[in-house]
């Protein structure tokens, strides 16, 4: 349920909260500007720190003063004097025509422009094409709009306030909306144990290199005059050797990941394969020996393929490989290997009407095997995540060195890092072996009462209730559970996707079974036939259902 905000100044208190744990956990690491605003800040009236605030918040850093009203910060105008005194706002900055036409409604651009006959009636995008030539430079806006009322404010020091936030969050995504979406009840968090080792940057040297990489990605991903590849791995290559922060060196191969599947997509054999070889991201190195492929190299891609299948750095890349093996034999004209045999996996063939409303497979075959008896659910990827996420959500939200680093994190910083398991081994373990005592129903339940609404990476508070709980606690083994959990700890990245659409429970007898469904033409994923796979392994029940309309209703 949303709750009211009754202090108007929300927006204030939680500025000075930020400021506040800044100075608290980062003061070795900032810099003088950025400790002497912190100290400012505190020194200016209510009134001037909540306007400011109201700058930072939006969008921009051109503000009218006949657009700032306040109720709770009263004449913005005389508020804005001692923000001036600073420095940190400026009063009547020189803009140029565009800006003024951003800034402007078409009424006032009419009184500006003397405008007349059919220019007045245009578009304001035709109005401005035709004036700028006539209009080159910079001006101040009362020089561009003598008649206005008004006073135009520029913030100057958004980019200091920028590296705050981005020294609070770890990251550029998350801004000051988070807080009032939590204090709304939008978003709940887990409450976690914060030291000063669990900082996510540790020298000035990560603040930095965070922000080159930072920039590095928007430079790539600008749309209108995007980066040289070649020049951003390049940039990218000297980050690599000068940090030992692994958070922020997974950040970077990520990027670098992205950068070598643009030029892989080019066509940019070589250059694809440079980017993915010298990459630490999982995915990387199968990847490349794809690149080798693609590039009539067969026997590099081989060397190369044997190499990795003999310690496959997860089921995903065993699957490449294995997909690549037999081409690249034939290539080389090697002797064909016999496949190995796949564990059975039940099939279930459906012919039925089209259905007269809009309504996608899943829900088709879902009505149609649904029985008193046995109910059927969609649950997808979320059902298993869930009770995973249940069992170790203690495992899940240890506060341990470079996992949380503020108040609101979704999960783990370094949920998709190769050592996340391994750094959490004996609260996992702990948290598993509830699946062989029988504790876990109760590890369950409880954590279902006390933790309901709160984000995790895990649980899908939307879907599962406390009937879909009991029936699954009631009908899934405890020994299929601990092979499901188990894999997703193998790589949560990977594994945390793929499971099949619905479930069907059997209460009176305690049993379920999973069905994937695949509708005409539709194939099944490569997650997808990962996790099938593992389930006939394991004797998971798990079918998969292929749907064909009948002709009559398709026709």
């Amino acid at each position: 349920m949303l709750r009211v905000l009754e202090n108007p100044l929300y927006y204030l208190d939680n500025f000075q909260g930020v400021l506040g744990w800044i100075a608290e956990r980062y003061a070795d690491l900032l810099s003088f500007d950025e400790m002497q605003f912190i100290d400012q800040f505190a020194q200016l009236p209510q009134a001037s720190r909540a306007l400011f605030v109201r700058f930072v918040m939006r969008k921009g850093c051109l503000f009218r003063a006949s657009k700032l009203n306040y109720a709770e910060i009263g004449d913005t105008r005389a508020a804005a004097l001692p923000l001036l005194a600073t420095g940190w706002v400026v009063a009547d900055p020189a803009i140029d025509i565009d800006t003024v036409f951003e800034l402007l409604l078409k009424p006032e651009l009419q009184q500006v422009f003397g405008l007349s006959g059919p220019l007045k009636a245009a578009r304001k995008a035709d109005q401005l094409a035709a004036l700028r030539e006539q209009h080159p430079g910079e001006q101040p806006f009362s020089a561009w709009y003598p008649a206005a009322n008004d006073v135009l404010y520029t913030i100057c020091n958004q980019p200091l306030c920028d590296r705050l936030r981005l020294i609070y969050f770890g990251n550029f995504h998350q801004d000051w909306s988070e807080f009032v979406l939590s204090d709304l009840g939008v978003y709940q968090y887990e409450k976690v144990e914060f030291s000063l080792a669990s900082r996510g940057f540790r020298t000035r040297q990560d603040i930095e290199h965070y922000e080159v990489l930072h920039q590095c990605r928007e430079r790539f991903n600008d749309e209108a005059a995007p980066a040289s590849p070649d020049e951003v791995l390049q940039q990218l290559s000297t980050l690599a050797a000068g940090t030992d922060n692994a958070w922020l060196a997974s950040r970077r191969d990520k990027l670098q990941f992205q950068i070598a599947q643009h030029l892989e997509k080019s066509q940019d054999w070589p250059g694809a394969y440079r980017a993915y070889a010298d990459c630490r991201y999982p995915g990387a190195r199968g990847r490349a020996i794809r690149v080798l492929e693609k590039d009539e190299q067969p026997l590099a891609a081989y060397e190369r393929l044997e190499i990795a299948l003999q310690a496959p750095e997860s089921e995903a890349e065993r699957q490449l490989l294995l997909r690549m093996a037999p081409r690249l034999r034939r290539k080389l004209g090697h002797a064909k290997q016999p496949a190995a045999p796949a564990a059975p996996v039940e099939r279930i063939d459906l012919l039925l009407p089209f259905p007269q409303e809009l309504c996608h497979v899943e829900g088709v075959v879902q009505q149609h095997l649904m029985q008193d008896d046995a109910p059927v659910y969609y649950v997808e990827n979320t059902l298993i995540n869930s009770l995973f996420g249940l069992l170790c959500w203690h495992a899940i939200f240890k506060a341990i060195p470079g996992a949380f680093f503020h108040p609101f994190h979704r999960g783990p910083a370094d949920l998709h890092s190769a050592d996340f398991h391994a750094r959490r081994l004996d609260d996992f373990t702990a948290c598993l072996a509830q699946l062989d005592n029988g504790a876990y129903r109760a590890t369950m339940r409880a954590t279902y009462a006390a933790k309901a609404g709160i984000v995790s990476p895990f649980v899908s508070w939307q879907v599962i209730d406390g009937d879909l709980l009991e029936l699954a606690l009631a009908c899934i083994p405890a020994a299929h559970l601990k092979k499901a959990f188990e894999r997703i700890l193998l790589d949560i990245k990977s594994n945390r996707t793929g499971f099949p659409d619905l479930i069907q429970f059997w209460p009176a007898e305690q049993r379920y079974r999973m069905i994937e469904v695949k509708g005409p033409g539709d194939r099944l994923q490569d997650n997808q036939q990962r996790w099938i796979a593992y389930c006939a392994q394991h004797a998971m029940p798990v079918t998969v259902c292929y749907l064909q309309w009948s002709q009559a209703e398709a026709a």
